[in-house]
């Protein structure tokens, strides 16, 4: 049994806690909030005794041996390195830090303290994108796909009126690119690997965020489109195009339908497992990374590319966290 503490007290971490609950190998035992009175709440809906208000104690118990972090992009590094370092298992919602650097340092701690770090990108553990790969070939060989990822904030709708919350909060590591855009470029990372180049733009708001983006990748014999939203929906779907079919994909990132439209008119459907919150199929990789004792894990490099990615794109747009400034120091 893998005796789990989360950080972090808001939607996600009921949605990620839905899973956990259909799991036998895994059990909530602590929670971690700053405010005692919201992890009070939050444990007494899943009948948990241990609430902490200081993470570092929480790291120190004992009795956890993993943690699911979900708290602002801008603290995933040090709370990540706080529980790698007392030999916790990790892991970390997505974007996993802040940048490339800060991944770097928690890999290494992660290999150096014999831990499993792995981050919860839901979109590439589940079925679908299984079944993406697995029909691939189908299309013949690749020369585009678009990737994209637009979903209007209902936080928007207060930014509006003068009220800023966290995902437009740039100082907190926030805004489209790394909310909304980091699904999509993950997606990118995990299908084809690290791009040869990459041209990107950006839509500022008021008070410096980036609202909304797009990103041209080149792999040479094949280019790919990324855009994301913050600020307008979409009802496109993101599609990978070869010389010899289309693959459709809708609902990106939960992957709910994919059909396969060949050159010579056929259409085919792909038959896989979804579900509206597939955050248990990352739970389910998550618990057998650890049973197997895979630290040096296959979704890393992904992980890496996706920073490198998002950090050449920010370079590019002049976007800077307060966290990259303290990593300099």
């Amino acid at each position: 049994m893998i005796r789990l503490a989360t950080i972090g007290t808001n939607f996600i971490t009921d949605w990620f806690m839905e899973g956990v609950q259909e799991l036998e190998e895994i059990k909530l035992v602590a929670v971690y909030s700053r405010s005692l009175q919201k992890g009070k709440a939050f444990a007494a809906k899943y009948h948990v005794d241990k609430v902490y208000d200081n993470y570092e104690e929480m790291a120190q118990d004992s009795e956890i041996d993993a943690v699911y972090i979900a708290s602002p992009t801008y603290m995933h590094y040090a709370h990540s390195i706080t529980m790698i370092n007392y030999g916790k298992h990790v892991l970390c919602e997505k974007p996993v830090c802040s940048n490339k650097e800060e991944l770097d340092l928690l890999i290494h701690a992660a290999k150096e303290n014999n831990v499993v770090f792995m981050e919860a990108m839901k979109n590439v553990h589940s079925p679908g994108f299984q079944a993406m790969k697995d029909h691939l070939h189908k299309l013949g060989t690749i020369r585009r796909a678009t990737i994209q990822y637009c979903q209007y904030s209902s936080r928007y709708d207060k930014f509006k009126n003068g009220i800023v919350e966290n995902a437009f909060n740039p100082k907190l590591s926030n805004g489209a690119l790394m909310d909304i855009g980091s699904y999509a470029v993950h997606f990118l990372a995990a299908l084809f690997g690290r791009p040869k180049k990459i041209l990107s733009d950006s839509i500022f708001l008021e008070n410096g965020v980036d609202g909304a983006g797009s990103i041209l990748a080149s792999y040479g014999d094949k280019q790919a489109e990324v855009i994301y939203s913050k600020i307008t929906n979409s009802e496109l779907p993101t599609q990978i195009q070869g010389e010899d079919g289309c693959m459709v994909i809708e609902e990106c990132p939960i992957l709910k339908k994919i059909t396969i439209y060949g050159r010579d008119g056929s259409m085919e459907e792909l038959s896989f497992d979804f579900r509206d919150n597939p955050m248990i199929y990352e739970t389910k990789d998550f618990i057998r990374l650890i049973k197997e004792g895979n630290i040096d894990h296959e979704f890393l490099p992904w992980s890496e590319m996706e920073m490198e990615i998002l950090d050449e794109v920010r370079r590019q747009n002049h976007i800077v966290f307060p966290a990259d400034k303290i990593r300099e120091q």
